[in-house]
C-alpha cells in the first residue's frame, strides 16, 4: 500500500516523516537488540577473554565506555522507544483508529512492555522490530514475502498449523463418532429437531424438484414417447381377438385402421395434456397432498432404520478423517 493511501488527509511532508520516523526506529531496535546480544555474550568468561586476547584495546574500551554504562545507554534507547509509543499513541488517537482512545497501549502491548530497561523485557523488543517491519510492508516500501527467510518461517508454519488442526479435527471426529454409537435414538432426534420443522419446505422442495424432473425428460423425448405410444396401440390391437375378426369382416382393415388412428391419437393427447400439465397449480397441489399423506409413513423409525442412520453417519464421519489425514502440505511442498 503506498505512503499517500496509508496517510490520505496528511501532507506529503509529514508522510514522509512518519516513514522517516519509522526507519529511524527500526534502525535504533536493531543497534539495541545487537548491543543487547554482544553485551549478554561479553559477561561470559570465555567471550570475555577470548576479546580481550584478540582485540585488547576494544576490549577496554568497550569495557570501560559502554559496557559500564550499559544501563545508560539503554535508558537512551528506551527513551526514543517510549517516544515511539506515545507518537504511535498520539496519531491513532487522532485518526480514530481503535474504538477507544486507551486501546492502543494493549494493541501495542509488546511495544509498551519493551521500553521496561530489565532483561526479561528487553527481548520484547524483537517483537517491534516484527511490527515496523509489517507497518513498512504495509506501506509498500518493502516486500518481505519476497525474503527468503519469510517463505522459510511461513512454509513450516503452515505445515505446523495444518497438522495441528488435522489432530484437533481427527479428535472431534472421533468424539462425535463414539456420541453416535453411544446414542440409542439418535435417528428420532434427528427426525423431531431436524426434518419435522421443515416438512413444509421439504415437501414444497419434493414437489418442484419432480415437477421440473418430468417436464425436462417429457420434452427432451417426446418423440420417442409418442412413438411408443403408438406402437403399443397398434400391438394391442393387433392381439386382440375382436380386432382379429373384426378384419374379417368387409371394410373391417379400413375400420381397424381407423380405430387404431384414433385411438392412438387419443392416448398421444391424453398423455401430452397430462405431461404439459404438470406445471399447473392443481398438479403441484396434488404431489404436494400425496408427499404430505407418506410423509409420516417414510420417517416411520424402527430398530433397524436406526442403526443404518447411525452406521451411515459414522462412515461419513471416517470418510471425513480419512480426508483430514491426508498431508496436503506434502503436495503443496514436495
Amino acid at each position: 500500500m503506498p505512503a499517500r493511501d496509508r496517510y490520505p488527509h496528511l501532507p506529503k511532508a509529514v508522510e514522509y516523516a512518519h516513514i522517516g520516523w519509522d526507519f529511524f526506529i527500526l534502525t535504533l531496535v536493531v543497534i539495541n537488540l545487537a548491543l543487547l546480544l554482544f553485551d549478554s555474550l561479553f559477561l561470559l568468561g570465555p567471550i570475555n577473554q577470548g576479546i580481550a586476547n584478540l582485540a585488547p584495546g576494544f576490549h577496554t574500551f568497550y569495557d570501560e565506555v559502554i559496557h559500564s554504562r550499559f544501563i545508560t545507554i539503554d535508558l537512551v534507547f528506551v527513551s526514543f522507544f517510549v517516544a515511539d509509543v506515545l507518537l504511535g499513541w498520539s496519531i491513532a488517537i487522532a485518526e480514530r483508529r481503535y474504538h477507544r482512545w486507551f486501546f492502543y497501549p494493549f494493541v501495542h502491548w509488546y511495544d509498551v512492555l519493551g521500553c521496561i530497561p530489565l532483561s526479561g523485557f528487553r527481548l520484547l523488543r524483537i517483537l517491534r522490530v516484527v511490527s515496523l517491519l509489517h507497518r513498512l510492508h504495509r506501506l509498500g516500501l518493502i516486500d518481505v514475502t519476497r525474503w527468503d527467510i519469510y517463505q522459510f518461517m511461513a512454509k513450516y508454519y503452515d505445515i505446523l498449523l495444518e497438522e495441528l488442526s488435522d489432530r484437533i479435527a481427527l479428535r472431534l471426529l472421533g468424539n462425535v463418532q463414539q456420541q453416535i454409537r453411544a446414542s440409542d435414538s439418535l435417528t428420532e432426534r434427528v427426525i423431531e429437531r431436524v426434518i419435522m420443522p421443515r416438512k413444509a419446505q421439504l415437501i414444497h422442495e419434493i414437489a418442484q424438484r419432480l415437477e421440473s424432473t418430468i417436464g425436462k425428460a417429457y420434452q427432451h423425448n417426446r418423440q420417442s414417447i409418442m412413438a411408443a405410444i403408438s406402437e403399443l396401440v397398434s400391438r394391442t390391437l393387433r392381439e386382440s381377438p375382436e380386432i382379429q375378426r373384426l378384419n374379417r369382416l368387409p371394410m373391417g382393415q379400413q375400420a381397424t385402421s381407423a380405430m387404431e388412428a384414433s385411438l392412438s391419437g387419443v392416448a398421444q393427447r391424453l398423455v401430452d395434456e397430462l405431461l404439459l400439465g404438470i406445471h399447473s397449480d392443481e398438479f403441484r397441489q396434488l404431489v404436494e397432498h400425496t408427499a404430505d399423506s407418506g410423509f409420516d409413513t417414510w420417517l416411520t423409525v424402527d430398530e433397524g432404520s436406526n442403526r443404518v442412520t447411525e452406521q451411515v453417519l459414522y462412515d461419513i464421519l471416517e470418510m471425513l478423517k480419512d480426508q483430514v489425514r491426508h498431508q496436503g502440505w506434502k503436495d503443496r511442498y514436495e
